[in-house]
């Protein structure tokens, strides 16, 4: 079996309010995602996406006439890519989609395992007032949600640690909280300094006196004996590193012990093959791994194969903070948007490969 064509399919889906201005203040009416189909000669497609491929094309003859299944070759090649132009791991996601569905076995299967069906928290993006944010925690419960992610602005702290207070008042203990500081993480253009060590310590420590279940990038990536301070002297979980696109730097956390859950996104920063091995890393030291999996539905399913197949979590993260960011709208390409069950679990696609159905139709209308 041979590679015969790299196709990227470009598609705009428009965001309107709120949820656009709380995702991205910029003054931007359109969001990106691009689909990868992977062809061959015997009729196969394998399908990624995740990421925007942004400078890829004129690198095809680097994967076209090769065997699919050489993956090893294949992520060394798009790690070479990577270092010169951006972050092309959505093909490594298509190239697995193809073993699958060459192997009969779902993606998960081929990687352990593990589960069929992993626990999900509902992730929100938005900035809400703490009696919205408590009336949306509520409804999540009603929906079979377990857990949440609270997202805290950096400029905003009273404010958001009352959402978290709020929010723990109206669900009690049996719901968990997740908090996300996103210090690690910045749009284009924001210089503005971080919060020092000495305010992230007193809010993980105000926040864990409200029972949260992990503090999600306290600190800045550089900052990693922050990190490890802050774990030692606070007890709260530290999760972090949906955006560490090198072996190297996770593994210099894995050896400083810096993170209780690491998160590292498969289509964003290390692909499936990578993130395998440092999942596996991280299990042997006792920590845990959950991938960041703020994507489209394509993306979010190469996340969930691979917590599913090392047994990832507790928690994986799914994306859903109705009514600005809601599964038709992240799952737009998809012939049925990724739902949780009654219980709050996302299962794997019982199908080889990793189980994408595409909506042609949308892909059309959305053509960029």
């Amino acid at each position: 079996m041979k590679i015969t064509n790299i196709r990227l399919d470009r598609l705009q889906l428009r965001l309107d309010p709120p949820f656009a201005a709380a995702w991205d203040p910029r003054p931007r009416e359109r969001f990106d995602a691009t689909i990868v189909r992977v062809e061959t000669d015997e009729g196969l497609v394998g399908i990624g996406s995740g990421d925007t491929m942004d400078g890829f094309p004129g690198h095809e003859h680097l994967f076209v006439g090769r065997d699919p299944l050489d993956m090893a070759q294949h992520v060394r090649t798009i790690e070479t890519i990577n270092f010169h132009a951006g972050r092309f791991w959505p093909l490594e996601v298509a190239l697995w989609d193809l073993l699958g569905q060459v192997a009969g076995l779902p993606v998960a299967a081929l990687l352990g395992n593990a589960q069929r069906r992993v626990p999900v928290y509902a992730s929100c993006g938005e900035l809400k007032a703490p009696a919205e944010r408590a009336e949306s925690a509520l409804a999540l419960r009603e929906q079979g949600f377990r857990a949440m992610k609270i997202r805290i602005d950096r400029d905003r702290i009273d404010e958001g640690v009352a959402a978290v207070a709020a929010t723990r008042d109206a669900v009690g203990d049996g719901f968990e909280i997740m908090v996300d500081l996103n210090q690690s993480w910045r749009m284009a253009g924001d210089v503005q300094p971080a919060l020092d060590y000495a305010t992230v310590r007193h809010t993980v420590e105000r926040l864990r006196d409200l029972g949260v279940f992990w503090v999600e990038e306290p600190l800045p990536y550089q900052d990693v004996a922050g990190l490890t301070a802050l774990r030692s002297a606070t007890g709260v979980r530290i999760a972090g590193g949906e955006m560490l696109d090198s072996v190297g730097q996770i593994l210099g956390y894995l050896d400083n012990d810096a993170l209780d859950v690491y998160q590292m996104d498969v289509v964003l920063a290390v692909g499936i093959t990578r993130a395998r091995m440092l999942a596996e890393l991280a299990h042997l030291k006792h920590r845990a791994f959950t991938p960041h999996t703020w994507t489209n539905g394509i993306g979010v399913l190469a996340n969930l194969h691979v917590a599913a197949g090392v047994g990832g979590g507790p928690y994986f993260e799914y994306p859903y903070d109705p009514p600005g960011w809601t599964p038709e709208r992240r799952d737009f390409m998809l012939a049925e948007p990724l739902r949780i069950d009654a219980d709050g679990c996302l299962a794997v696609p019982p199908v080889p490969g990793l189980g994408v159905r595409l909506d042609e139709a949308a892909v059309r209308r959305w053509a960029a």
